[in-house]
């Protein structure tokens, strides 16, 4: 893959005619592996095109050896000076069409600084930011229920005729230490605390595991999350990356979930487990597939916003049912 310098990016229309398209998902983890089937079916659909996506640079590492990507432009959006760099290295693209999957004003002023001759986003009636259809030549009202479709269909109006359910992962390397015996793994911090299962649940389903299927629990978190991860007994710690998850993910029985970066990630891979969802609606941003069974109360409220304790319906979701389902998982995997 080929990566722009600091200084300058590939620039101009392709000699041969065969179209540049500019990606623009900057962000967070969970949201650019949702767009990355959508990315491939444009891909796809036209084989000799020249697909360069935007990203923020703290996830730079998920694009490593991606077939369907031929440039990634990291950029940092914490200051003006950021957005000064970022729009004197997009500045010269002037790709064909660029398509905002973010649907954010950041996200499509960033399509805006590279000069396409159009913008796809989606339609203003599904954008949490509004005024951010002002910069698209073109929108699309998507109609499907989960993320990653929402996304594919508004691939498919700029042009992927061919959509391809592909979800390209870099292969990951070790980092930290894993346990030698089998291991489930799970990843307890969200971005947002209310998606979060109690850390005490995770010892007593740890406990389980381990006494009668044989199974460690490994939770994974950054290196900055030990000390909280490292009071829950009974559990080992595993601190890394974003590359160190991968591989121990890719190395895991099983995993358990939030709505979170580390989920899709297992669900892009095919892992069996379970997601714990509370406030947030598993339909629109579930773990896409058939491998990871989903928990969620019943009585769940729907909201996105961003609160600093956990949800109510995250505490009524128990150790032993989350034992069940993951049993259940294992089981059918086995069969």
């Amino acid at each position: 893959m080929q990566r722009s310098s600091r200084g300058a990016c590939m620039s101009g229309k392709a000699i041969d005619g065969s179209p540049h398209i500019l990606i623009v998902r900057l962000g967070a983890m969970g949201d650019i592996i949702h767009t990355l089937p959508a990315v491939a079916s444009l891909k796809q659909s036209h084989p000799r095109s020249r697909v360069t996506w935007v990203i923020d640079a703290k996830w730079l590492e998920l694009m490593e050896g991606n077939p369907f990507v031929d440039t990634v432009i990291p950029v940092r959006r914490h200051t003006f000076s950021d957005w000064l760099d970022a729009q004197r290295r997009l500045r010269d693209l002037h790709p064909d069409i660029a398509i905002d999957f973010q649907g954010l004003i950041k996200s499509a002023v960033v399509a805006a600084f590279a000069r396409p001759d159009r913008i796809y986003g989606f339609h203003y009636s599904l954008l949490r930011e509004k005024a951010a259809a002002v910069f698209y030549s073109k929108t699309a009202r998507t109609q499907a229920p989960h993320v990653v479709d929402r996304n594919l269909e508004l691939a498919a109006a700029a042009g992927a005729a061919n959509i391809l359910h592909a979800f390209p992962l870099p292969a990951g390397k070790p980092e930290g230490e894993l346990p030698a015996q089998p291991f489930v793994l799970a990843n307890p911090l969200a971005g947002w605390a209310s998606k979060q299962w109690p850390l005490e649940y995770y010892a007593q389903l740890a406990r389980r595991l381990q006494e009668e299927l044989g199974l460690a629990l490994v939770l994974n978190g950054a290196p900055a999350s030990r000390a909280a991860l490292e009071t829950i007994a009974g559990v080992s710690v595993h601190c890394s990356g974003i590359a160190g998850l991968i591989s121990a993910t890719r190395q895991a029985r099983a995993i358990v979930g939030l709505d979170s970066g580390p989920l899709h990630i297992a669900a892009a891979l095919r892992k069996p487990g379970v997601a714990i969802f509370g406030p947030t609606d598993p339909t629109r941003n579930g773990p896409y597939g058939d491998t990871i069974a989903v928990l969620r109360d019943p009585n769940a409220h729907t909201t996105y916003k961003r609160r600093t304790l956990t949800d109510d319906s995250m505490n009524s979701i128990t150790p032993n049912a989350v034992f069940d389902a993951l049993k259940a998982r294992l089981n059918l995997g086995a069969a």
